[in-house]
């Protein structure tokens, strides 16, 4: 009996030693290769990028590659676009709130169309690799063309004002969701970031209405940056499903912009999605740093908040300071592990379904191995490492977005 537990010991020994003396490198090698088999099949879309501010500067070319390393760099260009097999990206049409008055809404107009013209004529110039992009089957068109597919998104419905008429201009014009509000209430409805006004009154009448008229359209209805209430209040009225372009989960990242299981549980059933974003302090809860947050105090003293800062060298100061503050008193960033865990929640509550990319990059997003769209094959890397199959890798990347772009697109036919 004894003689028959040492070899059966001393085969369970050898077994043993054979899985050690493997080559764990082969494995990862294995993972690699299937995982950019996996990242080159599929149609990728980040849901939001705030690019097109980039696009007004003389001295920067989105055609042209930069080095990730410099600072100057940005996140995104078309080579690098290419090199990360990124094949749409919805680029941001980003006007921060101002006063709500006639005026406040001329200028809101007059930004929104500045950058919708830049992303017009970013097609002009690079007419080989990206084309404007209005409809779910452009993405699957250009992709086999080769070129990167530009959607539009307005980021703040701040230059609707209080005229219904610009939803329908700005639809004829290419944008196809509205982000309601951004880092202030609006005439829509208000702001998960609003400090001045400590009550959320949720959606307003007017924004009941721009909700509506999008429904009608064609153009989906976005809920990043809106309060709780403004969430809720809009499920209420939609007759699409509706998206979260670029927000995370706050039962992982206590932060106002996340959203909350209860939000995600309304969100599945809606239909809709929630793109998970990849600014740091969204992902991870940053540690505590009082000489940061006194510099971005005096900071803000001096310019006042970003949001109302409307002329284009003032903003490139601001720009410059704010990176300055951020080198000198650098974050622990999130790491690509963090954005999955994300997806791995919403995945455990409420399926596969309705989760996807939302970078923000240029806006603030990009984590350690994933800081500029060059390095998007290491996301599905990550989710190939998770068990995650090609098909669900397929929803996440693009498809789940998709599904609610078409159920949008059906409707306004209907």
């Amino acid at each position: 009996m004894r003689q028959k537990y040492f070899i059966k010991g001393l085969v369970v020994l050898t077994i043993s030693m054979i899985l050690i003396s493997c080559n764990p490198q082969m494995d990862e090698e294995s993972l690699h290769v299937r995982a950019k088999d996996i990242h080159e099949k599929v149609l990728t879309v980040d849901t939001h990028a705030d690019t097109p501010s980039r696009l007004l500067r003389e001295e920067w070319s989105i055609g042209e590659r930069h080095d990730p390393d410099e600072r100057s760099s940005g996140c995104i260009d078309l080579p690098r676009m290419k090199e990360g097999g990124l094949d749409a990206e919805f680029f941001a049409v980003y006007v921060g709130q101002g006063e709500r008055s006639p005026e406040g809404y001329v200028r809101a107009k007059e930004r929104a169309d500045q950058l919708l013209e830049a992303l017009y004529q970013m097609e002009k110039d690079h007419p080989d690799l990206v084309a404007i992009a209005t409809t779910p089957d452009d993405a699957y068109q250009l992709e086999k063309q080769g070129k990167r597919a530009a959607y539009i998104g307005m980021e703040n419905g701040y230059p609707i004002g209080k005229d219904l008429g610009l939803v329908e201009y700005f639809y004829d014009r290419g944008v196809r969701y509205i982000t309601l509000c951004h880092g202030g209430d609006n005439d829509i409805c208000d702001s998960s970031f609003e400090r001045r006004n400590p009550e959320d009154n949720g959606l307003t009448e007017f924004g009941k209405q721009v909700v509506a008229e999008c429904n009608r359209l064609g153009i989906m209805v976005d809920v990043s940056h809106a309060s709780d209430k403004s969430f809720f209040d809009v499920l209420k009225v939609t007759k699409t499903p509706v998206i979260a372009s670029h927000s995370s989960v706050r039962a992982i990242c206590n932060h106002p912009r996340n959203l909350t299981d209860e939000m995600l549980k309304a969100l599945a059933a809606n239909g809709g999605v929630i793109q998970i974003c990849f600014v740091s302090s969204f992902v991870k809860t940053p540690e505590p740093n009082p000489e940061r947050d006194a510099a971005m105090a005096q900071l803000e003293e001096k310019y006042g908040s970003r949001s109302d800062i409307d002329d284009e060298e003032t903003r490139k100061k601001w720009r410059e300071e704010f990176m300055a503050i951020r080198e000198k008193f650098p974050e622990e960033r999130a790491v690509i592990k963090d954005i999955i865990d994300h997806i791995d929640h919403v995945v455990e509550l409420i399926g596969v379904d309705y989760v996807g990319i939302g970078t923000d990059f240029d806006g603030g997003g990009g984590v350690d191995g994933c800081d500029d769209v060059s390095d998007m094959p290491n996301i599905t890397e990550e989710l190939v490492q998770r068990g995650y199959s090609e098909e669900d890798i397929r929803k996440i990347w693009g498809g789940n977005l998709m599904r609610v772009f078409r159920e949008v697109e059906n409707t306004a036919k209907q």
